[in-house]
């Protein structure tokens, strides 16, 4: 009876072991937007360098938190967290291209002539 408590406790507690794990998880993520941030505050490169570095350090960024945050590596139901992953990655995806859509159609709707941009600001405001 006394080792079945133990195990219990054991198993509701996390251990000296997780609490590094999620606190090398939050140092990786620090530095990697802090990088991200730096990359773009002091425009390190032509625009389409910073791109593919910005979407490289977002991709390791997003492997950091899956494995230090989620723990994907280290599941008893593979199948359960495979779902989710595969839910989570759909609705990311249809964020980002979603807001991306949206932006192009404002930007190709507000790409009229600057006189008529003028006028309907000039309208809106009443000057």
């Amino acid at each position: 009876m006394n080792e079945d408590t133990d195990i219990i406790r054991s198993q509701r507690r996390p251990g000296r072991g997780a609490f590094i794990t999620y606190v090398t998880g939050y140092l990786l993520s620090l530095y990697l937007t802090l990088t991200s941030y730096l990359l773009v505050t002091r425009h390190m490169g032509t625009a389409w360098t910073m791109v593919w570095l910005i979407v490289g350090l977002a991709l390791v960024q997003f492997w950091v938190q899956l494995m230090f945050f989620l723990h994907l590596g280290q599941e008893t139901r593979p199948r359960w967290r495979l779902l989710i992953f595969s839910f989570m990655t759909l609705v990311v995806l249809i964020l980002v291209f979603g807001s991306l859509w949206i932006m192009t159609n404002l930007n190709y709707r507000m790409m009229g002539s600057p006189e008529k941009i003028k006028q309907y600001m000039q309208s809106q405001v009443g000057l």
